[in-house]
């Protein structure tokens, strides 16, 4: 299954459900939004362990690091088993849904943030490294998720502080078969950048790749909605959007200045947007740069509830709401207890 395995490596809000239907529309390459098969092995004790599970999770580490211990292979013998495992679910579901397409596309954005596991547990897969300007990622996921509230994002999900650093050491190991996109140059030269990688996958370039509208894709699980389902091939409108919404609001400027602070320069310098030039697009657009068309707006069942989830989670821990959510949480674990 290894050699049929091709991996989209990116945070949220990248891009990387348009990368994924680019490249599902070749003939060869199959794929379903974010498996999420990885990030769970990766979590059961050998490599890391999750902080709270229903078993106490801190002596299942140290069984499971003296049990492979004691394994006539090892490490090596628990990679197999882990590899045995996901051979299963990956090739099985290829050959069910796959319509004959020889390679299985997975773009699980966690994946980024256990990257040694599943280098060493896949090494000869390819890998196609996804990055875009942080800012935009960050600005795509507060407005997204959290209805631009920058605040409640950071505290529920510091996705920069997570993501920039892990793929950026991966990009400057090379531990495997990689292939760096830019979003940007991506949107931009969709034809040339896809020529690229799928010379790095060994595949002859389809044209029709970059018109992923045209064709049918497997939507169950989770991805981007929205946004990509609006157009049928890339498009460059959302390119500058997040250096106007920070040169408008100081406060967000402030709170991405605070969060790029954090990271290193090499990280930034690696992901293409080194620190010297981070912002840039934002001095742009405070001195008067074109302003992005703006997005018309819609409501489909998905944009009500994310506003409405949104709207009920603001201050949930302090409102009488949460309070009561709380209290029903309580009957119902009540009412469940075997």
């Amino acid at each position: 299954m290894e050699n049929k395995l091709l991996f989209v490596i990116g945070p949220p809000r990248s891009g990387s459900t348009l990368l994924m239907r680019m490249l599902s529309s070749h003939s060869a390459i199959y794929s379903r939004p974010e498996p999420h098969l990885l990030t769970p092995l990766a979590h059961l004790g050998f490599y890391d362990t999750v902080d709270k599970a229903s078993f106490d999770h801190l002596q299942a580490q140290q069984a499971a690091r003296e049990f492979v211990g004691d394994l006539p292979g090892g490490e090596a013998d628990y990679l197999d088993a882990c590899r045995a495992y996901t051979d299963i679910l990956y090739g099985r579901m290829l050959e069910a849904c796959g319509n004959g397409k020889p390679l299985f596309l997975d773009k699980t954005p966690a994946n980024a943030l256990v990257l040694p596991f599943i280098g060493k547990l896949y090494p000869r897969a390819r890998y196609i490294v996804l990055t875009r300007h942080p800012a935009a990622v960050w600005s795509s996921y507060a407005n997204s998720f959290f209805d631009g509230d920058y605040i409640a994002a950071r505290k529920f999900n510091p996705i920069l502080d997570r993501y920039v650093p892990a793929m950026a050491r991966f990009l400057r190991d090379r531990p495997v078969p990689l292939v760096h996109v830019g979003y940007e140059a991506l949107v931009q030269q969709p034809e040339a950048e896809m020529r690229r990688v799928f010379e790095f996958l060994e595949l002859p370039f389809e044209p029709g790749a970059i018109e992923y509208g045209s064709h049918d894709h497997d939507t169950k699980g989770l991805g981007d909605p929205l946004g990509v389902k609006q157009h049928s091939r890339p498009v460059t409108a959302s390119i500058e959007k997040w250096a106007h919404e920070l040169a408008a609001d100081p406060a967000k400027l402030a709170l991405v200045r605070e969060m790029i602070g954090g990271i290193a320069d090499d990280d930034l310098a690696t992901w293409g947007f080194p620190r010297s030039t981070f912002f840039t697009p934002v001095e742009a657009a405070a001195a008067g740069g074109p302003t992005p068309p703006a997005r018309p707006p819609f409501f489909d069942r998905y944009r009500l509830q994310r506003k409405t989830l949104t709207a009920l989670r603001r201050n949930i821990d302090h409102n009488a709401f949460g309070r009561l959510v709380r209290r029903v949480r309580l009957v119902c674990d009540v009412l469940l207890r075997g």
